[in-house]
């Protein structure tokens, strides 16, 4: 369950009747516990209670149900109760269906609530569902309680209304709920003259059954449409209630006002939505979850999409709004000084080509508005108008609806700061007619021209329509309201790897990356943003651009594709938030690991590297996050750092003949005892990590004649025979008539060291093995025949996973490791033999801590959360052997291990490029 099921679950059992027996489970049930966990509960087999009328769940909540007027009382014995404490509860509720009180043991943070109202309180409970609680909603939840509302007529009204779900209608649905959204809040901020107008002449002016509905709101939006001064000759003449409606117009009531016919239940969401406080709305909170109503395969994701303010400040504060704040500092009380600042404000352009809802502009808009507000306070001028304008925050978007949204927030967001920083009277004095400019473009932004969208120098046509949704898009350029300036490109664009692309989608990377690359099918969909930017900056002067990408642009074999096209164009990387976790509002979500990367073709002298709570300046960002130049880790055919060959495993193209599971392996060998020779165990990356047993055919070529007379291989290999002669495939053909043997064999008999190429990045360590004689690698490991013990322990050190972690290509979640990118440029220091000597003591350490807890897997193993202590402590002193090796001492962090191999890659390559080539001799 998401944050939006969740408080649509707790407002409905708060409108229930108050069951002293059920409460405890159906709210449980409202933060997505499953029945099995409940019935366990009920039976008493988990509930460990000690409090009267108590249900108790583990590592999660005591709640107690009491008699009328004894809430505080049990809520003291829920606190003190050796229960709570044994269960390690994250909170304690009470409640007497009266009144209810709840405390969040960890902070000491308390709700007190008359029992209806407790949906108010309920992002105060999303840890119980595993949802990261986000300050904004828990503090005012009426942004989800809203998107709720809105979601549910939003259905009634496509299932009452089949024809407006079609594509040739669904943008008057978009247009509908654009005009819903402003007329709530409207009449909650006093544009409206008198308070809940627009909800309250429904209710008076529509019939119960919500026959009329659709004409008392047609009427409406109409009055909306037309000057006051001009109603009287309005024809078909305006009923006398829709009088009271102020001339709004702006684009946002012109053009068509049929509305969808309503239901009785319809009208019933469309009351209920009018009796929330809009006032409390947050434009970029509600924005970013109302968009997804409109959209029917995100429908399922409502609310999951809300981007957190620290988060989008990650990106808003070091592009621009760090350096207004230091300049606001430096210009203290001096008026001239902060006049020129708020002169330089006026000129600022903020452009998201990927805006969606409008969140990172409503809030660059609000922090903006801050500082002025500041600046007229200095100045002694607060009732001040604004000089920021609207249409200086620019965006694209592919989809209609948060187009409509994003404008409408970002009016919203200026009436709010009007009120906040001017007062309510000026701010209503100003606030209406609309202005009619549509400066939010609907489009594909890697498709449009960035500088037709958001124009250097500020002289676009200007275009005024008389339908806010109707503008054209090749009629997009409107004039600044001031000229000039500098332009700060932000925003959190689709990331989309390769797999999860559409036709459209690819067709979007190849037209903007064709002419520039050979290599770009991997990249992820975010890189084109990059490119579009980089594009931008360098035709417009004072501008930078900053993104929230995936990690992978900056990692792997990604980094060669994209940074080598932005650094051509004189742009430097001039900060970075190295990677972070970001969630949302989904049950447990696992979010996503993200960068925020800055870029600008001015030279800024020191750049800035963000890591957690870490601030670093540096001389110089590199592609892959770090202070260093602009290297990038190229594919080696051979190792480049003195170590051994490493080989992928053994690939068999053989359609799954040569391949046996252990009861076909058993199955064979008791049909046919003397097929025991021709059977080797077979281990990839799965089998490795997970101990599932597999098999292989392994026939040397002396002994193929003897092998084929049991019928049952020779019957697989003449299956492996055909399949590979009807085969596509140059390596399978040439490799037909010898169907015994794999088509691609690096095996040799002894000890074997074995890497899986795809694992888990939740692992501390990279997976790695020895194994033996009757083992066979396959294609989905690395190996290294034969090895030398010391190996494994630079394969399993900490400063190995850094290096494939951030070189090596990515498999969603997963490390994929390549020998030629990762095993063949790590970076080593010379070792001496006792160095060998001690990390082959790490190495067997490893092995035996492993050998104690046969036959737990790998998996088992090397859970993060479960790691064996013993196991723990030999990773331990092999990292603190093996990295005094390279400084001396234990690194502090990862990001100084990643330092360190990059400063010796340098070195290293530039080593190589240096040494004389080889010359071959003269034929005589």
């Amino acid at each position: 369950m998401n944050a939006v099921e969740i408080e649509e679950a707790i407002s409905d059992l708060a409108l229930q009747p108050f069951d002293t027996a059920e409460f405890p489970f159906a709210f449980l049930a409202a933060f997505g516990n499953k029945d099995t966990a409940l019935k366990r509960l009920r039976t008493g087999n988990n509930n460990a209670s000690d409090v009267p009328g108590g249900v108790l769940q583990r590592n999660n909540i005591h709640i107690a149900v009491c008699e009328a007027g004894t809430v505080g009382a049990s809520l003291k014995a829920l606190r003190a109760s050796p229960a709570t404490t044994k269960a390690r509860a994250k909170f304690i509720l009470a409640t007497d269906g009266q009144t209810l009180e709840a405390e969040e043991l960890a902070g000491g943070e308390t709700i007190a609530c008359a029992y209806p109202d407790f949906p108010n309180h309920f992002g105060f409970f999303l840890p119980l569902a595993g949802i990261s609680t986000i300050k904004e909603i828990k503090d005012n939840p009426v942004d989800v309680r809203a998107t709720v509302r809105l979601n549910k007529l939003y259905v009634e009204l496509l299932s009452e209304n089949p024809d407006w779900a079609r594509d040739e209608r669904r943008a008057d649905m978009n247009h509908f709920m654009a005009r819903l959204v402003f007329c709530f809040f409207a009449e909650d901020t006093d544009i409206f003259n008198g308070e809940g107008l627009f909800t309250h002449t429904i209710e008076q002016m529509g019939e119960r059954d919500g026959s009329n509905t659709h004409e008392v709101l047609q009427a409406i939006f109409r009055a909306m449409n037309i000057k006051v001064a001009e109603r009287a000759n309005a024809e078909p003449r305006l009923p006398n209630w829709a009088n009271g409606f102020p001339y709004v117009n702006g684009g946002l009531f012109s053009g068509s006002t049929d509305v969808p016919r309503f239901t009785r239940m319809a009208r019933t969401y469309l009351l209920h939505t009018g009796g929330l406080n809009w006032k409390q709305i947050n434009p970029d909170i509600f924005g970013s979850m109302i968009q997804a109503v409109a959209d029917d395969e995100e429908r399922g994701a409502l609310g999951m999409h809300y981007t957190s303010v620290p988060n989008i400040l990650k990106v808003l504060n070091p592009l621009f709004l760090d350096d207004l704040r230091a300049a606001l500092n430096e210009a203290g009380d001096n008026k001239i000084k902060l006049l020129n600042l708020r002169k330089r404000m006026a000129r600022i352009r903020v452009f998201d080509p990927a805006c969606g809802s409008g969140n990172f502009l409503v809030i660059a808009y609000k922090q903006m508005r801050e500082i002025e507000a500041e600046i007229n306070r200095r100045r002694g001028e607060p009732h001040l108008g604004s000089e920021i304008p609207l249409t200086n925050f620019r965006g694209i978007e592919l989809r209609d609806f948060p187009s409509e949204i994003a404008r409408l927030a970002l009016i919203i967001a200026e009436f709010q700061c009007d009120v906040l920083y001017r007062g309510q009277k000026d701010a209503l004095a100003e606030f209406l007619p609309l202005d009619a400019q549509n400066w939010i473009v609907c489009g594909n932004a890697l498709r449009l021209d960035w500088l037709s969208v958001c124009p250097s120098t500020g002289t676009g046509v200007k275009v005024l329509s008389d339908d806010l949704f109707g503008t054209p898009l090749n009629q997009t350029e409107i004039d600044f309201a001031n000229e000039g300036g500098e332009t700060y490109i932000c925003g959190n664009p689709p990331y989309l790897g390769s797999r999860w692309r559409d036709e459209e989608q690819q067709r979007d990377l190849a037209l903007l990356f064709s002419a520039r690359a050979k290599s770009f099918k991997d990249l992820d969909y975010v890189a084109a943003w990059y490119i579009k930017a980089a594009d931008y900056i360098h035709s417009v002067e004072n501008c930078r651009c900053a993104f929230v990408a995936t990690k992978s642009i900056c990692q792997g074999e990604q980094v060669a594709m994209l940074w080598p096209l932005i650094f051509e164009q004189e742009l430097e990387i001039f900060f970075a938030h190295r990677p972070f976790h970001w969630s949302n509002l989904a049950n447990k979500n696992a979010g996503v690991t993200v960068v925020v990367v800055g870029i600008a073709s001015e030279k800024v002298g020191r750049k800035v590297i963000y890591e957690e709570e870490e601030r670093r300046t540096v001389e110089n960002i590199g592609p892959y996050l770090i202070p260093m130049g602009n290297v990038i880790v190229e594919k080696a055919a051979k190792p480049i750092n003195g170590l051994p060959r490493m080989d992928y495993g053994n690939k068999p193209t053989d359609g799954g003949n040569l391949i046996l599971d252990r009861d076909e392996k058993d199955a064979l060998v008791h049909k046919f005892p003397q097929s025991r020779k021709f059977i080797k165990q077979y281990v990839g990356s799965s089998e490795f990590i997970n101990g599932v047993p597999r098999f292989c055919i392994w026939i040397e070529d002396k002994f193929v004649n003897e092998a084929r007379l049991i019928p049952d291989i020779d019957a697989r290999l003449e299956k492996v025979r055909a399949l590979r002669r009807e085969s596509k495939g140059q390596q399978a053909n040439a490799n037909a008539d010898t169907p015994h043997r794999f088509v691609f064999a690096p095996h040799r008999e002894g000890t074997a060291l074995i890497v899986p190429r795809v694992s888990s990045e939740r692992r501390p360590y990279l997976p790695a093995g020895l194994t033996d004689d009757f083992t066979v690698a396959s294609d989905r490991a690395a190996v290294i025949y034969n090895p030398e013990i010391w190996l494994l322990s630079i394969v399993t050190s900490r400063m190995h996973l850094v290096w494939i972690a951030n070189v090596c290509v990515r498999m969603r979640m997963d490390f994929s490791y390549s020998n030629t990118l990762g095993w063949n440029t790590f970076p080593v220091p010379l070792l001496t033999e006792q160095n060998k000597a001690d990390l082959t003591a790490c190495a067997e350490a490893i092995l035996l801590a492993r050998e104690a807890h046969f036959p737990a897997t790998i998996a088992d193993l090397y859970d993060p959360d479960t790691m064996p202590e013993n196991l723990r402590h030999a990773h331990a002193l092999n990292d603190e052997v093996l990295e005094r090796i390279y400084i001396g001492r234990r690194f502090k962090n990862d990001t100084e291990r990643l330092e360190k191999l990059f400063e010796l890659y340098t070195k290293m390559t530039a080593a190589a490029k240096a040494a004389p080539k080889a010359t071959r001799g003269k034929k005589a």
